[in-house]
């Protein structure tokens, strides 16, 4: 069975909108304008993780139902905790419905909280719903001594994260400064995937703000395995699983009232588990099919069945849902608000190390590629391989000396590539 979650946000937003269905004349022209197009899903995080994992699985199902059935493409483009996107799909990607994204859920709060970085209103974004209403967590890899959250409180435990606006950093620099953790950071991680690595690698301990459906889906055998302690739910109420397991919720330990309604407005955010969002200024008409076909492939039986065994959290939120949760943050009063950016902000508790990825350079014949040459997996030899993106910008591609299209690769070239981290867009490919 699906696993799926039935919660409310009080006071938030409630889940009970409906996207209007658009006029015969219109769905008509509507379907029109898709029909032969590519609609690109933009993902706003490197290859492997929970935020690449439900963008590709919309990308499967999505065109069966919208209009003129275009073809749906994913394309990662990472950087910032996913703000790189969020600025693309605001200021330059096209705002004709061909182009939409997924982002992190913390980043539409980010202009809220004053942060450098945003160039865009998050209002204004035409949302076009969540797979999932969700409950992220803080945990420890088997290796660290810390076993609770109590101990976080007591001892310096070192954390994996991307960039601030993120969950992963905005979360524990808050408990840092609302509950007294001791949470220690290493950000410039560009994906989940590099993170776990970095567990691995005894790099770091473990992370905060991590989404469960992720855990469940891309480490659910670490759980198997006894690898994870899972030390706090970080969500507005928690997950059936996690409480039959005991683990506390950040709600539960707030010191004051005010205290509360500072973690109410930070972890809002939750609600809008996976949010997907097309740019302002797309003409209406399409707006209401991007959410009307949403709405649409969530109650699809073989997108229900994909998303069961990929083990996906499937708990929807609609487009109107999430633009009202949007505007009801903003209308935070100003004093909880500047709280609130405060506790996000503040750094007088928490240190932060960011780390520097050298290039990595191997060389290897192709042995997979996806998305029309937009993922590449390389076969380096001796059992191991490489997972890359292309970015029609910004890796450098020859072959032959030439340069060339992505389309062009094939399997069994033979190259070299330059790439920061696996799951990340390379920075060059020259094959022979």
């Amino acid at each position: 069975m699906t696993l799926s979650r039935t919660t409310v946000a009080a006071g938030i937003a409630g889940l009970a909108g409906l996207a209007f269905a658009a006029s015969p004349a219109s769905a008509d022209a509507v379907a029109d304008f898709y029909k032969g197009k590519n609609l690109t899903v933009y993902i706003g995080y490197a290859a492997g993780g929970g935020y690449d994992a439900y963008g590709r699985m919309l990308a499967r199902y999505y065109g069966k139902f919208m209009p003129g059935n275009p073809t749906v493409v994913p394309r990662n483009m990472p950087g910032a905790g996913s703000i790189v996107l969020a600025n693309a799909l605001y200021n330059t990607l096209p705002k004709d419905g061909t182009a939409i994204g997924i982002i992190g859920r913390g980043v539409p709060m980010e202009p809220l909280f004053g942060r450098p970085g945003p160039k865009f209103e998050a209002a204004k974004f035409n949302y076009i719903g969540s797979m999932n209403n969700e409950v992220s967590v803080c945990v420890a890899y088997h290796t660290s001594k810390i076993k609770t959250i109590g101990d976080a409180q007591q001892h310096e435990m070192i954390l994996a994260g991307t960039a601030q606006g993120s969950d992963g950093v905005d979360f524990a620099i808050v408990l840092n400064n609302v509950l007294g953790t001791k949470f220690k950071l290493i950000t410039g991680y560009p994906g989940g995937s590099t993170q776990q690595l970095a567990m691995e690698r005894g790099e770091v301990e473990g992370r905060c703000g991590w989404s469960w459906s992720s855990v469940v889906t891309t480490r659910g055998y670490w759980l198997k395995e006894g690898k994870l302690r899972i030390l706090l739910q970080a969500a507005l109420t928690g997950h059936p699983d996690l409480d039959k397991m005991g683990v506390p919720k950040v709600m539960d330990l707030a010191k004051s009232e005010r205290d509360k309604q500072v973690l109410k407005l930070v972890f809002a955010r939750q609600t809008m588990g996976r949010p997907f969002l097309a740019p302002p200024g797309v003409p209406e008409d399409r707006v209401a099919a991007l959410r009307k076909a949403f709405d649409a492939m969530l109650k699809d039986k073989a997108f229900l069945a994909a998303a069961d065994k990929a083990k996906m959290e499937i708990e929807p939120v609609n487009g109107k849902d999430v633009a009202d949760l949007i505007a009801d943050v903003y209308k935070s009063p100003p004093d909880i608000a500047q709280a609130a950016a405060d506790a996000t902000a503040r750094l007088e508790r928490t240190k932060i190390d960011k780390k520097v990825f050298e290039d990595l350079k191997a060389k290897g014949k192709v042995a997979k590629i996806e998305d029309g040459g937009r993922k590449v997996t390389f076969d380096l030899g001796g059992g191991k391989s490489a997972a890359v993106g292309v970015s029609g910008s910004g890796t450098k591609l020859t072959i032959g000396g030439k340069k060339a299209n992505r389309k062009a690769l094939k399997a069994g070239m033979s190259c070299a590539i330059v790439y920061t981290a696996p799951g990340s867009p390379a920075k060059s490919i020259a094959c022979d």
